[in-house]
């Protein structure tokens, strides 16, 4: 019971004469300052870099996220594990955001940015053990990201695509697309990515409106079935099963009125005493319908599309009418089939006009299989170029993962437009990166050349983890790739996950295999993961409000 612990707590007797300890100081637990706030943070994000580094490259496994509510989510998609994790620590949450804003930018590699960050967060821990200052670290780190970014650009290919051949377009989809569950049918699904984004892309400006391509999934089916449709798909039905079920030369008038007689908007109470006032007032209902019903017919209108419900009567006198209508349609599907058709949204009947509505070549009521399952299908739309990708498959979780993999594949196809550089896949890009950083490093003095070195070392981890999800053995793997690299000087040797060669390697030029990404991509998760251990490395003190 030594003097110093004396200090840190005193002796105190309650009423009843019984003893406690009041300890000192006891607040100073909740705040890590220092190397430790360091530490515990790079244990953090390491952390979660650790749980996607099995989901990374085409063998990698796949996540199944079970949210509060039993919903359940199968995918390898980074960002989508990421954000459905519910991530309670605060430096874990910025890799999570990290994955979100290559999701946002990009579109494409949202593991490989985080297993980067991780493998840099990694050997930053080894230097800071070594008593380097974090400071020290995270410059080292941004010089050497700036070498591998200009490498990046020296080792890149220009690759050349028109609207007749889009050839290359569709091998850079079938890479991403590759490391997905739906690579069975990738061929075909990075057809479809490629021919949405083609519809909405103009090759002039280098621009793709992503608004124009929707996704829409039906369970059902299998992924062959998945197909491009050109117009526009709603998950909704004609509202009443005698009217036509297909529509040629369909002008469509889209409302954003209800169907039915406008209520008062006082809180006054009507009192019927006599037959003929209660006659009156359903004449004047009557009246109501018939003249909206009207209205729509003068302005030659055969189809009417309604956001909001309609009740039977007015059901009964479309049908009458010949007027089939869809009931119900969500708000942003409104805007997609107005802009399709080239029809305006209509917010009052009196206001309908000839001009207003939107034209379509032909509109239909598709069933699937054997359920009563239907969906409607807008085609020929004036305003040609909006498409929708309508995705099937075996369950509902397959669906929605097809969904995510088909909008990764859009997203490169989307970045390739803008920018028709690309880099090699496969570890190839990261191993010459590598090699260059460390090249480099020999030529810096100082502290520097640790963290310069560091972060050659990090590059590595990509390879790494690519061979070892592909069952290779990870470290002969890439020691091949780096002395194939070096002596024939082609910075395109990468891990082959399909192939092994007679010398029992897997290493091979992945020009030959068609494995490349885009450069842009490549760059970003560089700069982004660089910038996030950056950051991470400069907190030095974690204060918890409330603690204190």
């Amino acid at each position: 019971y030594s003097a110093n612990t004396q200090s840190k707590m005193s002796l105190i007797y309650d009423e009843y004469g019984r003893p406690f300890i009041i300890l000192k100081e006891q607040q100073a637990k909740a705040r890590i300052r220092g190397l430790e706030a360091q530490k515990s943070n790079i244990l953090a994000a390491r952390a979660i870099s650790q749980i996607l580094r099995t989901s990374l490259g085409p063998k990698g496994m796949d996540k199944m996220l079970v949210s509060q509510d039993g919903d359940v989510t199968i995918t390898n998609d980074g960002a989508t594990i990421l954000s459905k994790m519910e991530v309670d620590h605060q430096v874990a949450r910025l890799l999570v955001e990290l994955s979100s804003s290559q999701d946002d930018e990009i579109g494409d590699g949202t593991t490989g940015v985080v297993v980067m960050a991780g493998a840099l967060l990694e050997q930053a821990e080894k230097l800071l053990d070594r008593g380097i200052h974090p400071v020290r670290v995270a410059e080292g780190f941004e010089k050497a990201c700036e070498v591998a970014i200009s490498t990046l650009g020296e080792i890149a290919d220009t690759i050349e695509f028109s609207k007749d051949d889009i050839e290359p377009l569709m091998t850079t989809a079938m890479t991403t697309l590759n490391s997905k569950i739906i690579n069975v049918s990738k061929r075909k699904m990075a057809e479809i990515a490629v021919n949405a984004v083609l519809c909405v892309a103009d090759l002039e400006r280098k621009d793709v409106n992503f608004d124009m391509i929707r996704t829409e999934g039906k369970p059902g089916g299998c992924l062959e079935d998945t197909e491009l449709v050109n117009g526009i798909a709603i998950d909704k039905e004609i509202s009443h099963p005698q009217m036509a079920k297909e529509i040629k030369d369909a002008k469509i008038c889209i409302l954003t009125c209800p169907f039915e007689p406008p209520r008062p908007k006082t809180k006054h109470h009507l009192d019927i005493t006599s037959k003929e006032a209660y006659e009156k007032l359903y004449e004047q209902e009557q009246k109501y319908f018939t003249d909206m019903v009207k209205q729509v017919k003068d302005s030659g209108a055969n189809l009417v599309i309604c956001q909001w419900g309609f009740d039977d009567e007015a059901n009964h006198l479309l049908l009458q009418n010949d007027l089939p209508a869809i009931r119900w349609v969500g708000g942003i599907e409104i805007e997609h089939i107005a802009i399709a058709t080239g029809g305006r949204i209509v917010p009052r009947f009196s206001e309908l006009t000839p001009e207003k509505l939107g034209k379509a070549g032909l509109v239909r009521e598709v069933s699937f299989g054997t359920s009563k399952e239907k969906m409607i299908v807008i085609e020929g739309c004036s305003n040609s170029n909006a498409v929708t990708v309508l995705v099937r498959g075996g369950n509902k979780m397959i669906v929605e993962e097809a969904k995510r993999s088909l909008h990764d594949a859009m997203c490169v196809v989307r970045n390739l437009i803008k920018d028709n550089r690309i880099v090699y896949g496969g570890g190839s890009a990261e191993v010459a990166c590598g090699i260059a950083v460390s090249k480099y490093a020999e030529s810096v003095v100082g502290v520097d050349q640790y963290a310069i070195r560091g972060f050659a070392d990090a590059l590595d981890d990509i390879p790494l983890a690519l061979a070892e999800n592909a069952g290779l053995s990870p470290i002969e793997e890439v020691a091949a790739i780096k002395s194939r690299q070096l002596s024939e000087g082609n910075a395109r040797i990468g891990v082959g996950v399909d192939c092994v060669q007679t010398d029992g390697r897997s290493t091979i030029d992945m020009r030959e295999q068609g494995v490349f990404e885009t450069l842009v991509g490549k760059q970003q998760q560089l700069q982004l993961a660089t910038q996030v251990v950056k950051m991470i490395l400069k907190i030095d003190d974690v204060i918890l409000s409330g603690q204190y």
